[in-house]
């Protein structure tokens, strides 16, 4: 029980980080990317093959980066230079980078890391070394990892869009016909916004392959729900009127929760992992109700308010 909580909270910790790259390209930039599932295994893929080559971990992170940065530039260039729309755009991307990570991992579908070094590595032996079992070393040195790179993605995006350039991102995504009547180059800050969001993407990817110790040309597979489902989750207990650091928060927050709920529907037992897909899309569809059933109930509350009030004045 223990192990599959600390498992839950890694993960949602790892994969906060794909739901903050999702939001800066679905929320900040009002751009439905779909190049996620694509530049999420490429950070797996180019991790992969760092790791077994025998460079350093901290290379692989950078490489990743830049796999996603260059996957988030070729969605950029489809829309902007082609006038490609932008779910087509990501479709396309994300569809080429199949066989893009395929070559990446030399045809196979599956990398096993067991034997190579990662980020963790030196973290767990020395946790070992201090007397904690090995399975409580790996967990909690793969949640030190995740908060360290949590802090810094976070902390970077929020200076990011504090900047100049950083606010013409989201001008761009708020409203881009104003924007370019004021002669900003909105090609360019979609591109930008574009590579941004992938190259998180692909940060998480890259962490996930090293925290599970394997990577799948499948991986992403589902990950632009995971991401938007984090997203919806992190909205949906903090609302748009809080500060731009409060969201970013409440997006790692709602990763954790997501992950949360689906390992305790995991741990039920009988129910069958099958059906896990057809779960993850009833919390999604639950929690995007979530608005509209509010705006519904609201009318019935104040009725059943006015009522009451009504009798009690009689």
């Amino acid at each position: 029980m223990e192990i599959s909580v600390l498992t839950a909270l890694n993960q949602g910790l790892m994969w906060g980080i794909l739901a903050i790259g999702v939001f800066v390209s679905f929320k900040v930039l009002d751009f439905a990317d779909m190049t996620c599932e694509g530049s999420i295994a490429l950070g797996g893929a180019i991790t992969a093959v760092t790791l077994q080559a025998g460079l350093h971990p901290i290379l692989a992170v950078l490489f990743a980066l830049l796999g996603g940065a260059g996957a988030g530039l070729i969605t950029g260039l489809l829309h902007t230079k082609l006038r490609i729309p932008p779910i087509l755009s990501g479709i396309l991307t994300m569809t080429a980078l199949y066989s893009i990570n395929l070559r990446i991992m030399k045809d196979r579908a599956s990398i096993t890391m067991l034997n190579v070094k990662t980020l963790t590595s030196g973290l767990t032996d020395a946790l070992v070394n201090s007397g904690l079992a090995y399975k409580y070393s790996v967990q909690m040195s793969n949640m030190i990892i995740a908060l360290i790179f949590v802090a810094l993605v976070i902390g970077a995006i929020y200076w990011f869009f504090g900047t100049e350039f950083g606010c013409t991102i989201r001008a761009t995504g708020m409203n881009p016909k104003m924007c370019r009547a004021q002669g900003i180059n909105t090609n360019t800050t979609i591109i930008v916004g574009l590579m941004i969001s992938n190259a998180l993407i692909a940060l998480a990817g890259c962490l996930i392959s090293q925290m599970q110790f394997n990577t799948t040309v499948s991986m992403g597979t589902g990950a632009i729900v995971i991401g938007l489902a984090s997203i919806i989750i992190g909205e949906a207990l903090t609302g748009k009127k809080f500060s731009f650091w409060a969201r970013l928060i409440m997006l790692i927050v709602g990763s954790i929760l997501y992950r949360l709920v689906i390992t305790m529907v995991l741990m039920i037992p009988g129910f069958n992992t099958n059906d896990l897909k057809l779960l993850t899309a009833i919390v999604v569809a639950v929690a995007l109700a979530i608005p509209a059933i509010k705006g519904g109930a609201k009318p019935l509350i104040q009725k059943f308010i006015g009522k009451k009030g009504g009798n009690e004045n009689a």
